[in-house]
């Protein structure tokens, strides 16, 4: 099958242009166009094609006049629950959610059950992924106080890094212990993705507002109890630990502007791996980015994540961040739980939301306030993790790339309802809210997976996605 996108505006490599793009089986084969502004659209000509497509046959043409051509996004932090947590969410469901919203890849994070640090747990998701996913997929290998004698076995063509929490988490993942993480930033073979809070704090703070409110506080001091000192503290000690060791650090939803002011100033555009002086890169999530301590108020337990949701002004610091190279890539930490165990307040009620359906329509909200451009957005949710974590040959519209592209329409108004929702869990803190932007097409290696709301395969056995590889 040949497919030729035609007619879009193309954004890619710092560049929008209108032009067309033809794929032949899973791969790209051709990009074509002139450079204009973003917004600047034509209509289809024969000018836009390629003379290699005359003689194509059979032919699949795809009309994306007044939309947006997009690399298909590299959601490189998410909770799919699978194995062992599947009443909240498994591997087919949040795909499918993923497809739904744009996205081609996602980097699944280990706190599962099992979790997924031995390679048995490993191989056994790989395995219900290569039967399950409808897009691309990858796992990361968790990090424990005593598995750093399994790195070196790690295959580092399969998986993007080692996920450390070095802050309260589920199950015994916590690592906070000065030798064990010694070991984790001197061994490491791969990137280290980072969730840094510090649980001393953390925990001196629960005390304090429980003899204030009792078992259960109210959602609202969640920010205080998680506080910008817990998470300053842990993240200085991350990247004095990267430093120390040269360890490649990726720092997981920096929350706060003191984070910020940590991390160097870097150019947009990253180098393969994230090499070349680039040692220490960071994440914000769209939950950050979207919410703030205000929206406490209307949305509760609803966008109680770890860590917690911050101030207006953190919030406004993330977003001066997207853009002055202190962050480096936008993911979604999206953590499904069912409603009722959203209940309670800070210390009953599960910390994380659903998210992934909806995060590109919500950052392209962002592109219409100005706060960045669709360009810069494309390397933050495509090209960046594709450069930090090495994938091989997707992120980028090139020739002989994976043909994971997502084609969106602006200026094409709706509002997220709960029949329209994937995941598993059947709702989101999106709900209500209004877009203007629309995802009308994903394709994952060259196949149609989403088209009008509607998710494509032939069959229910059938899944487009394939396991990432890299380096």
């Amino acid at each position: 099958m040949k497919t030729i996108i035609q007619g879009g505006t193309i954004v890619n490599e710092g560049k929008a242009f209108v032009g067309s793009i033809v794929i032949e089986g899973e791969r790209l084969l051709e990009v074509r166009g002139e450079r204009c502004e973003v917004g600047e659209m034509t209509e289809p000509t024969e000018g836009n094609l390629s003379p290699l497509t005359s003689h194509l046959s059979p032919l699949r043409i795809i009309d994306a006049t007044g939309c947006y051509v997009l690399p298909g996004v590299i959601d490189s932090h998410v909770h799919f629950r699978e194995p062992g947590l599947t009443e909240k969410a498994d591997i087919e469901s949040e795909s499918r959610a993923a497809a739904a919203g744009g996205v081609t890849t996602f980097f699944d994070m280990p706190n599962t059950n099992p979790q997924t640090t031995t390679l048995e747990a490993l191989e056994q998701k790989f395995e219900l992924a290569s039967r399950k996913s409808h897009v691309n997929y990858s796992f990361f290998f968790g990090a424990t106080n005593d598995n750093t004698a399994l790195f070196p076995q790690l295959d580092i063509h399969r998986i993007p890094g080692i996920k450390l929490f070095m802050g309260s988490s589920t199950g015994n993942m916590l690592v906070d212990r000065d030798e064990a993480l010694q070991r984790i930033f001197g061994e490491t073979p791969l990137p280290l993705m980072a969730h840094c809070e510090d649980t001393a704090i953390i925990n001196q703070n629960m005390l304090s507002f429980k003899e204030r409110f009792g078992d259960d506080p109210p959602v609202w001091a969640h920010q205080l109890i998680r506080s910008e000192e817990a998470c300053l503290a842990s993240t200085l000690k991350a990247i004095e630990l990267a430093v120390r060791y040269q360890a490649r650090l990726h720092v997981a939803h920096v929350s706060t502007r003191e984070e910020l002011e940590l991390l160097p100033q870097l150019e947009s555009s990253l180098p393969l791996g994230g090499v070349g002086g680039r040692l220490i890169t960071a994440e914000a999530t769209v939950g950050h980015l979207l919410f703030s301590t205000v929206d406490y108020q209307r949305l509760g337990t609803r966008i109680k994540v770890n860590p917690a949701i911050k101030s207006a002004i953190d919030q406004e610091a993330l977003r001066q961040g997207l853009t002055d190279g202190r962050i480096s890539t936008i993911g979604t930490d999206h953590a499904p739980h069912l409603l009722s165990q959203k209940e309670g307040g800070c210390a009953r009620a599960a910390s994380g939301m659903p998210s992934i359906q909806f995060a590109l329509p919500a950052m392209l909200s962002l592109v219409d306030e100005g706060v960045l451009t669709i360009e810069r957005l494309v390397e933050l949710m495509a090209h960046n993790p594709a450069r930090i974590f090495e994938v091989r040959n997707r992120g980028f519209l090139r020739p002989g790339y994976q043909a994971d592209i997502t084609i969106v329409r602006p200026h094409a108004p709706w509002t997220v309802s709960q029949d329209m929702i994937e995941s598993k869990c059947k709702w989101s803190p999106f709900e209500g809210q209004q877009f203007q932007w629309r995802v009308e097409k994903t394709l994952c290696n060259g196949h149609l997976v989403y088209e009008n709301e509607t998710l494509r395969h032939k069959n229910e056995d059938e899944k487009f996605g394939q396991a990432v590889t890299f380096r």
